[in-house]
C-alpha cells in the first residue's frame, strides 16, 4: 500500500514537471499534499523530531568546518545573470507525514525519489541498495530488522550511477564537515561511513560521497535540464523508525556547507525561500521551494539586500542568526509573544541562546513547540479568551473546544478567536490566520495546536505556524524575510 501511495504521488508529481516559472531566475520544485495524519500521530513525530534536535543542539564544528559553512553560502551569484544558473523547482509530493516533500532527481542517469524538504538537516540522504556482490564495509552494514531494504519500492543504485563518487574516510569533509561519521577509517580510502542517530531510537546508517542532481533552470524561455555536480548525498543502506517509511530520504535546507541549500544557494544569489500551503488543502493545490533572488520577497537585484533597501508592500525582515550552536537549524532573535495586542509576561532569557533558550524555524516539525515558560504563558492567555467556549479532551493538546452550537450542532462562526502575534527583532512581528495555531482537530473540535517543550530548550516554529507564508532565508545577507501569501501559482 505505501508503495502504491508513493507511485500516485510521483504520478501527480509529474504532471506538474513542466510548469515552471517564466520571466525570472531561480529555481523551483512544486510541492504536493496529501490527506493528512492525525494529529495524534503528528505529535509522535514531532517528539521524534525534537528528540533530533535536542540531540543536535549545542554540537559544534570545529573553526575549520565552521568557516568553510560560510564561505559555501556566501558565494557571490554568477556574474551576469547567465540562465544557467537558475533553477526551476521539480514537483513535490504530501504524503500524509505532516511535513513538504520534493521530487530529487540524482545521479546519471538520473533517478527520481520522493525525498522531505528540512531546513533541520544538513545531509541530504537517500535509501540506497549496495549492488550485491559488493564488499559491506564500503556501503555500509544493513540492518536485520523491520526496515530492511530490501522492501522498499525504490533504492539508489550507486554502482548505476556514472557520477557518483564515495568520500574517503580519511578527509576534511568527512573527518570535519560529518559530525555523525563514524570514527572507523580502516584505510584512507574506505568509504565515509555515518550513522545518524535519533534520542527516540531511529537512525539512518550509510556511506557518503557525491554526485549530480538533475535540475531545470528557467529565465523566460523553455526549461532546460543540467546537472548540479558535486552534491554531497548519503548512501543510506539501513534505517530503522517510522519516521522515514513514508519518503525515499531527506533533502537538506540547513544550515551547513554540506547541505544541499548550501550548495544550490552559492550557486543562485546566496538564497532560498518556500511558501506552504494550508496543511489541510486539497492534494491538487501546489507550493514552492525557491534558489535564487524571489522577486515576491526580495529587494530588487540592483539594491543591496540590507536593512534600508526597499522591499515589496507586506513584506517583514528580520536577522537570520546562524550560530553555530544552533547549527545546522536557523535561528531568529523573538523578543516576545502578544495575544489581543497585550505583551505577555514571557522571561526573556527564554529566547536567548545564551541562556539555554533561543527559537528556530523548521520546515520538518508541524506544531510549534514552545519552551515550557513560553508555552504555559501563551496558551494561558488564549484559553482565558476562549473561556466562553465548552472544553473538550482531547490528545495530545492540553486546551481543546467544542465548536459546535448546542442549539443546532452546526460549527460556532461568532466566536471570535484570539489574535496571536510573534515579535522578532527589527520590528517584523508574525501575525498567523488563527486557523494555524487554534487548529481544526476533529468535526466541531478545535485545539490550541501549540505543544510544551523542555526548559531549558529551543522553541520551534512549525511549519503549521508557517503555513500561508512565503519564507526566504538570505544565507549571504543574513536575513529572514517573510510575508503573507496564498502559496499558489
Amino acid at each position: 500500500m505505501a508503495g502504491r501511495r508513493l507511485m500516485l504521488a510521483l504520478l501527480l508529481a509529474a504532471a506538474f514537471l513542466a510548469a515552471g516559472a517564466s520571466g525570472s531566475k531561480y529555481m523551483r520544485f512544486d510541492l504536493l499534499r496529501r490527506q493528512p495524519a492525525s494529529l495524534a500521530e503528528l505529535w509522535r513525530m514531532d517528539r521524534e523530531h525534537m528528540a533530533f534536535i535536542a540531540a543536535r543542539r549545542g554540537r559544534r564544528l570545529t573553526a575549520e568546518a565552521t568557516n568553510s559553512a560560510s564561505k559555501a553560502k556566501t558565494s557571490p551569484a554568477p556574474a551576469g545573470g547567465d540562465e544557467a544558473f537558475a533553477m526551476p523547482l521539480s514537483s513535490g509530493a504530501y504524503t500524509g507525514t505532516g511535513q513538504y516533500f520534493v521530487i530529487f532527481r540524482v545521479g546519471t542517469p538520473a533517478q527520481p525519489f520522493l525525498l522531505v524538504a528540512d531546513t533541520g538537516s544538513d545531509l541530504t540522504w537517500v535509501k540506497c541498495r549496495r549492488p550485491v556482490t559488493a564488499d559491506p564495509a564500503a556501503y555500509g552494514t544493513t540492518w536485520n530488522d523491520s526496515s530492511s531494504l530490501s522492501a522498499s519500492p525504490r533504492a539508489f543504485r550507486p554502482d548505476k550511477s556514472r557520477t557518483w563518487r564515495p568520500i574517503p574516510c580519511s578527509s576534511d569533509t568527512c573527518v570535519q564537515s560529518l559530525p555523525f561519521s563514524l570514527a572507523a577509517c580502516p584505510t584512507p580510502g574506505s568509504p565515509c561511513a555515518y550513522d545518524y542517530r535519533y534520542k527516540d531510537g531511529s537512525a539512518a546508517r550509510g556511506t557518503v560521497g557525491t554526485d549530480s542532481a538533475t535540475i531545470a533552470l528557467s529565465a523566460g524561455r523553455a526549461a532546460k535540464r543540467t546537472k548540479l555536480r558535486g552534491v554531497v548525498l548519503g548512501c543510506t543502506t539501513a534505517y530503522n523508525g517510522d519516521s522515514f517509511l513514508a519518503s525515499d530520504g531527506v533533502l537538506s535546507l540547513g544550515y551547513s556547507n554540506i547541505s544541499f541549500a548550501s550548495h544550490a544557494a552559492s550557486r543562485f544569489g546566496g538564497r532560498f525561500s518556500y511558501c506552504l500551503v494550508d496543511h489541510l488543502a486539497p492534494r491538487n493545490q501546489t507550493s514552492y521551494l525557491t534558489f535564487g533572488p524571489n522577486p515576491a520577497v526580495s529587494p530588487p537585484p540592483s539594491k543591496p539586500a540590507c536593512a534600508s533597501a526597499p522591499r515589496p508592500p507586506g513584506a517583514r525582515q528580520t536577522p537570520l542568526v546562524l550560530d553555530r550552536r544552533t547549527h545546522p537549524f536557523y535561528a531568529v532573535t523573538l523578543n516576545g509573544v502578544s495575544v489581543d495586542g497585550e505583551l505577555l509576561k514571557i522571561p526573556r532569557h527564554v529566547w536567548d541562546v545564551e541562556r539555554g533558550g533561543g527559537t528556530i524555524l523548521d520546515s520538518g516539525t508541524s506544531l510549534t513547540v514552545l519552551a515550557r515558560p513560553a508555552y504555559r504563558a501563551v496558551v494561558a492567555a488564549l484559553s482565558e479568551k476562549l473561556a466562553g467556549v465548552p472544553r473538550v479532551t482531547m490528545d495530545p493538546f492540553d486546551y481543546c473546544y467544542n465548536w459546535t452550537s448546542p442549539a443546532t450542532g452546526a460549527d460556532l462562526l461568532d466566536v471570535p478567536v484570539p489574535t496571536l502575534a510573534l515579535h522578532f527583532a527589527g520590528a517584523a512581528r508574525l501575525e498567523p490566520p488563527a486557523k494555524s495555531y487554534v487548529i481544526d482537530a476533529a468535526p466541531g473540535v478545535k485545539c490550541i495546536g501549540l505543544q510544551e517543550g523542555e526548559w531549558p530548550g529551543v522553541s520551534v516554529i512549525g511549519n503549521i505556524l508557517q503555513q500561508e507564508h512565503l519564507w526566504e532565508f538570505d544565507l549571504k545577507n543574513r536575513r529572514l524575510r517573510f510575508m503573507r501569501s496564498r502559496c499558489t501559482h
